[in-house]
C-alpha cells in the first residue's frame, strides 16, 4: 500500500487561493471525495494534506477543514502539513497554537516563487529553528538555484527535519541535469533532510513526457538520499498537468521495478509512517 504525503485539496467556496488566478488549469474544486475514489483504486491507504498556499488569513481554516475531513470512519487522511509564515513576528504564537493540534504534522512555506531573500533573514531562520524538538517537520519547495540557500537554512536548524519536495523541482522539460544533480547530492549530505519523490510529471513536456525523461531525476534523488530518507507524494491535483494520479502511481511502480520489496515498502509507506509516527 502507498502513503501519499502530498495531497492538495481545493475548495473554492471555502478558502481563498489567490495564486490560482494565474493557473486556470487548476482553478477547479479538488475535493477529498473525488481523490479518495481514485486513491482506493490504486492502493493509496494513508494521506497527508499539503497546504495549498491559501490566503494568509485562511491558513488555520485550511487545517481545520482537513481535521473535519479526517473525522468520518474510513477517511484516508492522517494529518495536515500547514502553511506558515516564518518571516512574521507572530510566528511563535502561531506555532504554539498549532502544537496543540495533533493533526498538524508539519509546516511548509512556499519558497520557489518567492524572493530568495525571504529565507535568509534572521527572523525566518530562527522561527524555523523553533521546530527543534517538536517532531514537526518543515517542507522545502525550492528551485535548483535556491538549494544552496536551503542548505544554509538546514544548517541553521540541525535539530529540525526538513523535507525536499518534488525532487528539488528539476527542469526536466529542458533536460537540465546540472546544477540540479550536484545540489541534490550536496543537500543529501545533511542527515536532517528527506527527499520527496513527487511532482516530476509536471516538469517534463506535459504532452509527450515518458518514463525515460523522469527516470534520471528520480533515480539520482533516491541514490543520493538512500532508501531510508525518501518518501512518496502524488502532488494531486497539480500532477494532472502531466497526467493523472493513476499515471503517476503506474510510473512509480515501473521506476521501482528492479528494487527489492523492502526498498519499495520504505519509499512508498514505511518511511513516512515512521517519520510522523503514524500507526499501521
Amino acid at each position: 500500500m502507498i502513503f501519499d504525503t502530498h495531497l492538495h485539496l481545493i475548495y473554492l467556496d471555502k478558502l481563498r487561493y489567490l495564486w490560482l488566478d494565474n493557473f486556470a488549469a487548476l482553478r477547479n474544486d479538488a475535493t477529498y471525495e473525488s481523490y479518495a475514489t481514485v486513491a482506493k483504486r490504486v492502493g493509496i491507504s494513508d494521506v497527508l494534506h499539503m497546504e495549498v498556499d491559501v490566503a494568509e488569513k485562511d491558513i488555520e481554516a485550511e487545517t481545520s477543514m482537513v481535521h473535519e475531513l479526517m473525522g468520518p470512519d474510513g477517511s484516508l487522511l492522517r494529518g495536515a502539513i500547514s502553511a506558515c509564515r516564518p518571516e512574521s513576528a507572530e510566528f511563535a504564537q502561531f506555532l504554539e497554537r498549532q502544537q496543540s493540534l495533533k493533526h498538524v504534522k508539519g509546516f511548509r512555506r512556499v519558497l520557489h516563487v518567492m524572493p530568495d531573500e525571504l529565507s535568509t533573514t534572521t527572523v525566518f531562520r530562527d522561527n524555523v529553528k523553533r521546530l527543534s524538538g517538536t517532531g514537526l517537520t518543515f517542507d522545502l519547495v525550492v528551485k535548483p538555484a535556491q538549494m544552496p540557500l536551503a542548505a544554509q537554512l538546514i544548517d541553521h536548524c540541525p535539530d529540525v527535519t526538513f523535507i525536499l519536495d518534488h525532487c528539488g523541482v528539476p527542469d526536466i522539460r529542458g533536460q537540465s541535469f546540472e546544477p540540479w544533480s550536484s545540489h541534490i547530492s550536496m543537500l543529501a549530505e545533511r542527515d536532517n533532510i528527506i527527499a520527496k519523490i513527487s511532482g516530476v510529471m509536471a516538469y517534463g513536456d506535459l504532452d509527450t513526457w515518458s518514463l525515460d525523461d523522469i527516470r534520471p531525476y528520480v533515480e539520482h534523488t533516491i541514490s543520493a538520499f538512500g532508501w531510508t530518507r525518501v518518501i512518496w507524494g502524488s502532488d494531486s491535483p497539480v500532477c494532472t498537468l502531466g497526467g493523472h494520479i493513476e499515471t503517476w502511481v503506474a510510473a512509480t511502480h515501473a521506476l521501482l521495478n528492479a528494487c527489492s520489496a523492502d526498498e519499495k515498502a520504505a519509499l512508498l509507506a514505511n518511511n513516512a509512517k515512521a517519520l510522523w509516527s503514524i500507526p499501521d
